[in-house]
């Protein structure tokens, strides 16, 4: 009887302790946002409409949760998950290479040295052209975001958002209007 009633008591006590850490616990997960939902990027181009035959400028605009940064695309060191951007471009559409943002260097309690970082906002441009057999219309290009948010305490799991551009490709010699230039710099 007295072993069956050691065994009762013990199971209370770890249970009881077990729900008093478990809302610690559970509190602590939930103030961590999803990997997903700390970078919130945006696509435009420099051209509306795009007329075949022309240069134009793609931009993904990455809002950057506060707290919480990324890696910049040259990392700072090779356990580092670089942020990256792919395109996966429609006939007639052609890319050049992809120009990231130099990320800034901060010093973070869990590194020794300083880390190459985008925080708050980093804009990627992709150079692009319409070559002269585009097809006319509309034009989806879909993109893939890859990167790996950290906090000054946690680095969440490394995420690939989808990212979609949308254009108007017109025909050769149409006007196309500079627009966006808040993000593309007119020169």
């Amino acid at each position: 009887m007295r072993r069956a009633f050691l065994g009762v008591t013990a199971f209370a006590l770890l249970w009881a302790a077990a729900v008093a850490v478990s809302p610690r616990i559970l509190f602590a997960q939930s103030r961590l946002p999803n990997a997903k939902d700390v970078v919130s990027p945006s696509a435009y181009v420099s051209l509306a409409p795009v007329p075949r035959g022309r240069n134009f400028e793609l931009a993904v605009v990455l809002k950057i949760r506060p707290g919480f940064h990324i890696n910049a695309r040259e990392a700072s060191a090779d356990y580092l998950i670089p942020t990256e951007l792919r395109a996966d471009l429609p006939a007639g559409i052609k890319a050049g290479e992809t120009v990231y943002p130099k990320g800034t260097l901060q010093k973070f309690a869990f590194s020794k040295t300083p880390l190459n970082v985008y925080a708050d906002r980093a804009t990627i441009l992709v150079p692009l052209a319409a070559e002269s057999n585009a097809p006319l219309g509309p034009v989806k290009v879909p993109l893939k975001l890859r990167y790996q948010a950290c906090s000054t305490e946690v680095c969440l799991p490394p995420v690939t958002l989808d990212v979609d551009a949308a254009f108007e490709v017109a025909a050769a010699g149409a006007a196309g209007k500079s627009v966006h230039p808040e993000i593309f710099s007119t020169k």
